[in-house]
């Protein structure tokens, strides 16, 4: 008989690989929808079992239903759960949800077409078992049952599907679901040609986007849909997906989110649209804001408030999770964009304008940033936050602005957290970077024109000139941008590019240049540089490297 532990700790992945596998904004909300699913089921089931066991973390203020959004995918509570009734928790959930979304193709293909054939039941028993792996730990205590947790995690047992076929386009490492990937005959090289296939593959793709858009009551019969384009709302025109990308997409239909505990968005639900149509005098499109963050050293916290038991633990998580739910309600409704999901102290967003002839300016982005250090603190934790920010030409894929954020959102943990790293990534691919403290952010409102023309009030939209006068034209960042550029040029300054590149000068110069465009910072920062450019082996680059990152932010961003 197994043994009773007190405590048991669950967990589950890959979680960052299921968000990362994204092109549309629309793939971002369904996995963090999919996500918080699983871990409200799991919590709902294990109540159901037991209604003995407390559930400490996530916290839990009110009815279970009414915060099921942006739940973490870490449970903690008290009492036994077995590992084989976590695993039967979590993967019955999954098992439904890829139900619900292969019934509703099914279905709405044979209502138009009754002979329509499906050939694809085993792929999707593949995926039934394949997806997660279920991480499990028990204990006497808390702090037993998460270290039980941490070890287990160590020995995987990951299986890898053994596929043959097409590749998916978004990942171009899973194979592509269609209606006849299991059929036999479409193996046979007399039966079914490359062409042939392709057509197929097309033909079903174009009809299915085509029912996600429709609605019954536009549809007569299924021929219907040969003479029609679709929009793209769920999928575009050349879009090959596998089942869990496709499953992403599908429960953001209402009538499918609505059978699985009304995880589906909103009917106004839009996709960002950074390029402009094909058809659009306009080519350029809109520069998009995105932020990635976390607590900073929340595992220390919790081993922390282990100590003072139980009660400490769900009031931290469930302090954290109402601060989520409200950030994300603020900013939802303040026109900026779109919080994609708010698990507490993990979080996700984007800067957008739904108008794409009017974009989002950078100033407004960068005021938001100003004050976000701010509402962090509305939590009352005292922990930090460490945040990657990146502001995205209109044709980055989407795929390259999330590794750019979490590569980011690591630049400012590795530096010494509680800080904001700020990344503006071009179309060729080609980035820049700067890592800031947030107390050290208002630098932007420092920076003084040697015409004399300067912020007034640290507000980044209002300029003064030198007699405190308001004028229309803002500093112009130029001038340090040319200035750096010429010192560059001439070797007088010179920028680290990799870890053990010896360099001809010392950072001297380039304080004095800080101190020739923000009065009196150079110094500061020459007595500060430890706790702003963050701990470095040598210091004297890393100032070096601070400076540019801030002129080059500034000249793109500020300007």
């Amino acid at each position: 008989m197994a043994h009773k532990y007190k405590y048991t700790a669950i967990s589950f992945a890959p979680v960052q690989g299921f968000i990362e596998k994204s092109r549309k904004l629309r793939d971002l909300y369904g996995a963090s929808r999919i996500l918080s699913h699983l871990t409200y089921k799991l919590i709902k089931k294990i109540k159901e079992f037991d209604s003995t066991i407390e559930i400490i973390s996530p916290g839990i203020s009110g009815q279970l239903e009414e915060g099921k959004e942006g739940m973490p995918n870490r449970v903690l509570v008290k009492g036994s759960v077995t590992k084989e009734q976590a695993e039967d928790f979590i993967l019955s959930t999954w098992r439904d949800v890829l139900k619900q979304c292969r019934y509703w193709i099914e279905n709405k293909f044979h209502k138009y077409d009754p002979d329509y054939q499906f050939y694809w039941e085993s792929q999707w028993q593949y995926w039934n078992q394949n997806t997660w792996e279920i991480f499990w730990g028990g204990g006497d205590d808390i702090q037993e049952a998460i270290e039980d947790l941490e070890t287990n995690k160590l020995s995987r047992s990951w299986t890898v599907l053994n596929w043959i076929g097409e590749s998916s386009s978004l990942t171009g490492t899973d194979a592509i679901i269609h209606s006849d990937i299991n059929n036999r005959q479409w193996f046979d090289p007399k039966k079914n040609t490359s062409k042939e296939k392709q057509e197929k593959i097309k033909n079903f793709y174009h009809y299915l986007s085509l029912l996600l858009e429709l609605q019954d009551q536009e549809l007569n019969k299924f021929q219907d849909l040969d003479n029609k384009e679709p929009e793209g709302k769920f999928l575009d025109s050349n879009e090959r997906l596998s089942v869990p990308e496709l499953v992403k997409r599908l429960v953001t239909r209402e009538d499918i989110g609505k059978k699985l505990d009304k995880i589906n968005l909103d009917k106004s639900f839009t996709d960002i649209e950074r390029v402009p149509p094909k058809d659009s005098q306009k080519k350029e499109g809109q520069w998009t804001g995105w932020f990635m963050g976390d607590g900073d050293k929340v595992g220390e916290k919790l081993k922390e408030l282990v100590q003072q038991g139980d009660e400490a633990i769900q009031s931290f998580t469930i302090a954290m999770r109402d601060w989520g739910k409200q950030f994300q309600n603020n900013f939802n409704n303040s026109q900026l964009g779109r919080v994609i999901y708010a698990g507490g102290d993990d979080f996700l967003g984007v800067i957008y304008s739904k108008n794409i002839n009017q974009p989002i300016p950078s100033l407004t982005a960068l005021n938001w940033l100003r004050n976000f250090r701010q509402e962090w603190s509305k939590n009352g934790q005292e922990i930090g936050v460490s945040v990657g920010f990146v502001w995205a030409a209109p044709r980055v894929p989407q795929r390259d602005i999330l590794q750019h954020c979490r590569e980011a959102e690591q630049k400012a943990k590795s530096l010494g957290r509680d800080r904001l790293t700020i990344r503006i990534v071009f179309n060729s691919g080609q980035h820049i970077g700067w890592t800031v403290p947030w107390k050290h952010l208002d630098i932007l409102t420092k920076y003084q024109d040697r015409e004399g023309i300067q912020y007034k009030n640290n507000d980044l939209y209002c300029y003064q000139n030198r007699y405190g006068n308001n004028c229309d034209c803002a500093p112009n960042w130029s001038h340090i941008y040319q200035d750096l550029a010429y010192l560059k040029a001439r070797h007088v300054i010179e920028i680290p590019r990799n870890e053990g590149q010896k360099l001809s000068c010392d950072e001297t110069i380039a304080l004095k240049l800080m101190d020739l465009y923000f009065p009196g910072y150079g110094k500061y920062l020459d007595e500060h540089a430890e706790q702003i450019v963050g701990d470095s082996l040598d210091i004297g680059k890393a100032i070096l490297s601070w400076i540019d990152g801030l002129i080059h932010i500034g000249w793109y961003l500020c300007a």
